[in-house]
């Protein structure tokens, strides 16, 4: 159902924390321009842990608006509360968004029967396609294969984002699931090996800050066209590590004030990139031509 290059964009803040609307507009400008297949509005990247239920739904909305059609929009409606990632998902489904992005229930560690249960729950509640993400390293919870086949029988649940750190786990959802479920690539560094493998494509942090190559490398590797996929994906490389020297948004908000697209604002716990990493990330911008 989608496919390509889909951004898990951050939310753009002022140095307050408040939000900041203008460079809302700027960042959904950019990737429409840049050519980005699809954003997810307040995804994790996009800080969603920090935002309260009102300013959750804001940002979806405003996103929606701004897009005007121009490119598919996808809300971030995970919650560690079954009932709360419901309410966000109608939100999502409100706003005018194409899909919902839920998230593995944090902390709570539920069993793969909770999970079920809590995905079926969402998506019998709400009508519109839902994708799943798995990333344990996040989480404290892992979505096994055996689990996202039960789910895949569920109509509106479309896709998976994968964010486990295996190949092979990939390869089993995609073997297990055929084409009743889509799998996306939530780990930069493995996009190419995964769609290399069957995914359709993936939901990105570097395409934050280089929307254009990342956009050209995912066509080229659903196209078939491995020569140019591992030229571009080689130009990507440097970003994909340099974004994640700190833990995400922290270097992808940093890389984004150095191109002039949006403030210096992030929410606590999370802190300013650290100065010892700031040439690192440079760099790497400038290697992906983003600088």
């Amino acid at each position: 159902m989608f496919q390509g290059s889909m951004v898990a964009m951050v939310t753009p803040m002022h140095e307050d924390g408040a939000l900041d609307e203008a460079g809302l507009e700027r960042l959904v400008e950019f990737h429409i321009a840049s050519g980005t297949d699809a954003i997810v509005a307040v995804g994790t990247t996009g800080e969603s842990a920090t935002l309260d239920h009102e300013e959750h739904c804001h940002v979806m909305r405003r996103t929606v608006e701004i897009a005007a059609g121009r490119i598919t929009v996808m809300g971030g409606c995970g919650a560690n509360s079954t009932w709360e990632a419901r309410q966000l998902t109608e939100c999502a489904l409100e706003a005018g968004c194409e899909a919902a992005l839920l998230v593995t229930p944090y902390y709570n560690k539920p069993t793969q029967e909770g999970l079920y249960q809590h995905f079926r729950h969402v998506a019998d509640a709400v009508p519109m396609p839902q994708i799943l993400y798995n990333v344990p390293g996040r989480t404290g919870v892992d979505l096994l294969p055996e689990t996202v086949d039960r789910l895949a029988d569920t109509a509106n649940i479309v896709g998976i984002k994968e964010a486990s750190g295996s190949l092979e786990r990939a390869e089993e959802i995609i073997e297990r699931c055929g084409d009743r479920i889509d799998v996306y690539c939530g780990e930069d560094a493995r996009n190419l090996a995964l769609m290399n493998a069957g995914a359709k494509g993936c939901v990105s942090v570097t395409a934050n800050v280089a929307p254009g190559l990342m956009h050209r490398m995912c066509a080229a590797a659903l196209a078939g066209d491995q020569t140019e996929a591992e030229a571009l994906d080689a130009r990507l490389a440097a970003l994909h590590n340099a974004l994640f020297l700190e833990t995400n948004p922290i270097p992808v908000k940093w890389a984004l004030l150095e191109m002039g697209l949006i403030g210096p604002g992030m929410r606590l716990p999370m802190t300013p990139l650290s100065e010892q990493y700031h040439e690192t990330v440079r760099q790497a911008l400038k290697l992906a031509d983003a600088l």
